[in-house]
């Protein structure tokens, strides 16, 4: 843990020592800290399903996973500003966006081929049986 806080303070104090980038690293700090101070005010079943993407104008976006988080999350709004601001947040609304993921591709599924062993094995291991619904699926899969 020491070595990772070592690491990202540097690389922290780097990136804050580029003019051009001061102003990024400064937003990422806020938002980092307003997710935080979210966390902390949130019940921990949206909080989980929920990040803060944005400040404008005093109004919080944070996006979910899902509508139904989007609707509790719209409920509970109100009083998760004052919430926010009692810990000197400066926030007037909330907007909830939901974000839907991206489904990953799906991987073709290739079949696999057995090894001259394997089939070797299955054929012996049918061979000993008597005749049954087993013995030929046995039979069966060392074919194919």
């Amino acid at each position: 843990m020491v070595a990772y806080n070592f690491v990202a303070h540097r690389f922290g104090t780097l990136l804050s020592g580029s003019p051009e980038l001061r102003p990024l690293v400064s937003r990422a700090q806020a938002l980092s800290a307003l997710q935080r101070h979210f966390a902390g005010v949130a019940p921990s079943y949206l909080a989980q399903s929920s990040m803060v993407s944005g400040l404008q104008f005093g109004t919080l976006t944070v996006v979910v996973a899902n509508a139904t988080v989007a609707a509790k999350l719209r409920q509970l709004a109100p009083e998760l500003v004052v919430l926010l601001q009692n810990r000197g947040c400066e926030i007037s609304g909330i907007r909830v966006k939901v974000q839907v993921s991206v489904a990953p591709v799906p991987r073709k599924n290739t079949p696999r081929q057995l090894s001259r062993t394997a089939r070797n094995a299955l054929d012996g291991l049918s061979a000993s049986l008597e005749e049954s619904p087993l013995k030929q699926a046995l039979e069966k899969l060392a074919r194919d």
